[in-house]
């Protein structure tokens, strides 16, 4: 022992664990009339945020919710959704958001899998819910979010539970004392990845992470206290980012959105006055590619973040052209969310708009609450050359890495083999220290030996005046073995553009051995966080 450690022990005056749920007593107590939550006619200042948690929490204890417990929730981004993230954590619980899009199957995979104990479901999703809780082995108790701003169909809108949100909220005692966690590697969330191949694996977060995940942003995104943010982004994927912990510990003003319209987005910027919002590229896509009747001009500074896809240079420069400043982050469910970030260097500011999308469509350089990541080859585990061509994977340790997979002993050992985690994404490293991911393990095509990045073809296609979204993917072919297929989705304006028409342009910027030899005009398959399904669109280029 050295003198340092010498009767200078840990005790409850220097050590008491992390949790993001201490961002929204402190705002409470500092900003307690500030508003916080804005969704439509509804708003809430943050002592009422606080006190309807707490309120909802001791309802949740009443019901038996205690440590260890999990309450899946399935909703849109709504002020019952934000709540959850607190009220649930509070009584030493697990909150499981569910995603929204996914079949019935799937969502009784998840409630069985997670040992959901009370479920929150939004009435609008019924149909689905229904069919889901017929097949689940077991009673789980709904709670019913009712929302009158929800756009029903027919078959939607039935109550499932015993109560209404509201209902049970009134149920609690508001002067209740919330659980803080006794370890700050105590479960905190569970989220489910998309389960593309398989069923999904479940991911545990602790409160140590969340809490990390939400103080780096505000670092690398350059966050101020008493922004106006855009939940743009769902808040069932990866704890919406870890923002609504984010926002609390900066007294944001929280504008939810329920549905993701450009016209939408553009009137909510104007009337609030957003600064920041977030999404996938699917979301920029949308607010570029609107049409101009939905468009309104942006007067003031709007940061836009970005994750969940590389996205093109082209897409970037859209919306640098319309007024909003992008940062490019990348991560995984398995990393709470973003962990690099596309760290801008004053250096770039004479480039052209062009030179600069292109380092923006860069993944970048690991966020500062994240202690290691780089690129290796995952069999000898060598650091790969800083040459920006040498491919390896993105590897990653520190205290934003998972917990692990609930009950799969075997996949977080594999996940995590030789002390790093294993993103799967594969990249290389710039002279600078960036990293640029080249494709995911899977989706890379091998093309009479030579290996062709399928994101580097979408770059370039993407940057067609009428592509409004890309997506290439691996064909079977009996003399190369693959060659590259690719799926365009064409802005609204431009249907009559044709296959030749691509192929040609794609003559005039790429090698030959990466030209697409078929192109495939539909609406591209995406998940709810718009990452496009590529595993589906293989299935088709297999049957052209």
């Amino acid at each position: 022992m050295n003198s340092f450690d010498k009767d200078l022990d840990k005790n409850a005056s220097n050590f008491v664990p992390l949790s993001p749920i201490t961002f929204l007593e402190r705002t409470k107590d500092v900003f307690p009339d500030y508003e916080a939550l804005v969704y439509e006619e509804r708003k809430y200042t943050w002592k009422q945020v606080y006190d309807r948690s707490i309120q909802f929490a001791s309802s949740l204890e009443k019901q038996g919710i205690g440590l260890g417990d999990t309450v899946s929730v399935l909703a849109a981004n709504t002020p019952e959704l934000f709540e959850a993230h607190y009220s649930i954590p509070m009584t030493g619980a697990v909150i499981n958001t569910i995603n929204i899009r996914l079949d019935p199957q799937t969502i009784a995979y998840i409630l069985e899998h997670s040992d959901a104990k009370l479920f929150i479901a939004d009435t609008q999703f019924s149909p689905i819910i229904k069919k889901a809780l017929e097949l689940v082995k077991k009673e789980i108790p709904v709670i019913d979010i009712v929302d009158r701003n929800a756009q029903l169909k027919d078959d939607e809108g039935q109550r499932l539970g015993k109560w209404t949100y509201e209902e049970f909220l009134n149920l609690g005692d508001r002067n209740y004392q919330w659980k803080r966690p006794k370890d700050e590697w105590q479960a905190i969330s569970l989220s489910y990845t998309s389960g593309t191949t398989g069923q999904p694996k479940g991911v545990v977060y602790h409160h140590r992470g969340s809490y990390l995940m939400s103080m780096g942003s505000v670092v690398a995104w350059n966050m101020s206290n008493r922004l106006t943010y855009l939940y743009t982004v769902p808040m069932f994927h990866c704890n919406g980012w870890g923002y609504p912990w984010t926002l609390a510990l900066l007294n944001a003003k929280v504008i939810c959105c329920r549905y993701i319209i450009a016209k939408n987005i553009y009137n909510l910027i104007e009337k609030h006055k957003v600064t920041h919002f977030g999404g996938a590229p699917i979301v920029l896509s949308i607010i570029a590619d609107a049409k101009e009747e939905d468009k309104k001009p942006i007067n003031h500074k709007v940061y836009a973040m970005t994750a969940g896809a590389p996205p093109t240079s082209a897409i970037l420069s859209k919306m640098q052209n319309l007024g909003f400043e992008v940062l490019h982050v990348y991560g995984l469910t398995e990393t709470y969310g973003h962990m690099l970030h596309c760290a801008w260097n004053t250096s770039w500011d004479t480039l052209s708009n062009d030179e600069k999308s292109e380092i923006k469509s860069q993944q970048g350089v690991r966020y500062p609450n994240t202690e290691e990541v780089t690129v290796m080859n995952p069999e000898t585990y060598e650091h790969v050359p800083l040459d920006g061509k040498t491919i390896g994977e993105i590897m990653i340790r520190g205290n934003i890495v998972m917990k692990g997979y609930y009950k799969n002993k075997e996949a977080t050992e594999n996940a995590m083999k030789n002390g790093w985690f294993h993103s799967g994404d594969l990249a290389v490293m710039h002279p600078n220290g960036y990293i640029q991911i080249k494709d995911r393990s899977k989706d890379i095509i091998i093309s009479g030996g030579e290996n062709i990045s399928s994101v580097e073809v979408e770059n370039i296609i993407a940057k067609h005046k009428a592509v409004s979204l890309v997506a290439v993917v691996a064909k079977p072919d009996e003399k190369w073995g693959e060659t590259p297929c690719a799926f365009v989705e064409l802005i609204e304006d431009n249907k009559n553009i044709t296959e030749e028409d691509i192929i040609s342009y794609c003559k005039q910027n790429m090698a030959g051995f990466k030209r697409p030899k078929h192109v495939i005009f539909c609406e591209l398959p995406k998940t709810s966080t718009g990452k496009i399904q590529k595993f589906e669109l293989r299935k088709k280029a297999k049957e052209i």
